[in-house]
């Protein structure tokens, strides 16, 4: 399997470089995009699990492209979960975990945006701001599963209230969020955090799993002797080989000009797909790069209506 160096994969997260001082003060400039929303989900009633002494310092900026910044989140001491919801729900619900190359949390491209575009089609949309693995947590490499599980659990608790049916919960990753995704498709069972209260009786398996650009293992992740947090955890799950013919159903899109994460990694796991008789459906698209997230794709791009098939795709199972 190609393999993803650590410069390459997380140069805008934990690797950044040092920007030019006009690109600093363009992005320093851009207006904080705003969150959280209204309504959100604490995921933890105390401290989270495998608190440090100190916690990570809150770091919401705008970054990324300085002619078109959006809203990353480091330093998320305190979990939650944003929920936005559609005028007109029509029950189906979706946890979206945006990527960042677990040293950042691009919660404005591959949250926000992902809930403006689902929103009209009647889907309720809960956006993950979970904790990164290098900011002091102990068992660091569990620490965006643990999130990842206990927010599926907490959306199915309050299912009722959120006007979703919680057997039509499903998920959509990105790059990093994409193996948080890949993950939870295949570890959603695992016990990585003791019980907190009855949400953690409820199951943390998505009804189905759409995996956008991700990172799918960690098999040939980074350079030699690269031990950083984020390489760890990459490590950590094996998402082809761990899936089984019970797995939730599968959506992939990537983009063959991705730069950063290579082909392998959605082939593998479509091929593993294939191997094991899970239903699934892949999208290759020639051009698009990485990072599109919902919106940022030309409006002729072919790439620029994944949501829609995506919409159709969840659609069409529901009523097979």
């Amino acid at each position: 399997m190609d393999g993803i160096d650590r410069r390459s994969l997380i140069a805008a997260g934990m690797a950044l470089p040092l920007m030019s001082g006009a690109a600093t003060a363009q992005t320093s400039a851009a207006a904080m995009t705003a969150w959280p929303p209204r309504e959100t989900i604490r995921l933890w009633p105390g401290r989270p699990p495998g608190s440090p002494a100190t916690l990570p310092t809150y770091n919401p900026r705008m970054d990324g492209n300085p002619a078109n910044p959006e809203l990353w989140l480091r330093g998320v001491a305190e979990p939650i979960v944003g929920v936005f919801r559609p005028e007109r729900p029509d029950g189906r619900a979706i946890l979206t975990i945006p990527g960042g190359g677990y040293g950042f949390v691009s919660i404005e491209n591959e949250g926000i945006d992902v809930a403006s575009v689902l929103n009209p089609k009647g889907i309720t949309v809960f956006a993950l701001a979970y904790r990164l693995p290098g900011e002091g947590w102990s068992d660091e490499t569990a620490v965006p599963l643990q999130d990842a599980q206990r927010a599926m659990r907490l959306i199915r608790q309050g299912a009722r209230g959120f006007g979703i049916d919680p057997d039509r919960l499903g998920i959509v990753g990105f790059s990093a969020g994409g193996h948080l995704a890949t993950s939870l498709t295949v570890a959603h069972g695992d016990r990585v955090y003791a019980p907190v209260d009855a949400a953690d009786q409820l199951s943390a398996r998505p009804a189905y799993s759409g995996l956008v650009y991700p990172v799918t293992s960690g098999r040939a992740l980074g350079r030699p002797g690269d031990d950083s947090a984020a390489f760890r955890t990459y490590r950590r799950f094996d998402g082809p080989a761990r899936l089984t013919s019970e797995s939730p159903p599968l959506f992939i899109v990537h983009a063959l000009d991705d730069p950063l994460v290579p082909l392998a990694h959605p082939r593998a796991m479509f091929d593993a797909a294939i191997e094991k008789r899970v239903p699934v459906e892949a999208h290759f698209l020639e051009r698009g790069g990485h990072g599109f997230g919902a919106m940022n794709l030309p409006e002729r791009a072919p790439g620029r209506t994944w949501p829609d098939l995506f919409e159709r795709w969840i659609a069409a199972r529901e009523t097979a």
